[in-house]
């Protein structure tokens, strides 16, 4: 499905960290950021949600930041479509938000689904729901190209999708209507046959 660490290379790399660290008397530049980074690199490596985990995600409000784009359209998308047709969104400042234990926070800092490593929101969605769906698998790379923007999958639907996102961003000040007309885009693409 997706791309995800090599589990055995990480654990060596966690290791050699480990006997640096035990040597890093003067706290190294940098170590911080490398100790952040295992963080994220654990949490890819864990085992997809379970299907009880997922029932568990129906009925709560999910947050994201203001002003949302491609990731956070799709992903919203997805949520809709895979986990609770009745997802209730809310859009925060990111700055000044405070959590809640009710909701789920999605494409922001300590977010419960938001990027790991190389993978976009939509994509560490996809992966911790289990989906093998082929239709799926090219939307995350659609978005996952269009959100970082390092061309890695080069579908060539790629522009025409960013181009109907940035639209639908002109068109819309507000955030619920850019998710509500993204969902229409999303659910062409899904209907849409692989290959076709």
């Amino acid at each position: 499905m997706l791309n995800s660490p090599d589990p055995q290379r990480f654990q060596k790399f966690k290791q050699r960290m480990e006997e640096v660290r035990r040597i890093d008397f003067f706290g190294a530049p940098g170590r911080e950021d490398v100790e952040a980074l295992v963080n994220q690199i654990e949490k890819a490596l864990e085992s997809p949600a379970k299907p009880a985990e997922q029932g568990e995600w129906k009925g709560r409000t999910w947050v994201t930041r203001r002003g949302v784009k491609v990731d956070r359209i799709a992903s919203a998308w997805l949520i809709r479509r895979f986990i609770d047709p009745a997802a209730k969104f809310r859009f925060v400042d990111a700055q000044t938000y405070k959590h809640a234990a009710n909701e789920l926070r999605f494409d922001m800092f300590e977010g419960e689904f938001t990027h790991e490593g190389e993978l976009c929101t939509f994509e560490v969605l996809l992966r911790r729901l289990a989906l093998d769906d082929p239709r799926l698998t090219a939307i995350a790379e659609v978005v996952h190209d269009i959100d970082l923007k390092d061309s890695k999958f080069q579908r060539p639907e790629t522009p025409g999708v960013d181009l109907m996102v940035q639209g639908i961003a002109a068109r819309h000040a507000e955030d619920l209507p850019r998710i509500d007309e993204g969902a229409t885009l999303f659910d062409a693409l899904y209907a849409r046959k692989e290959g076709a």
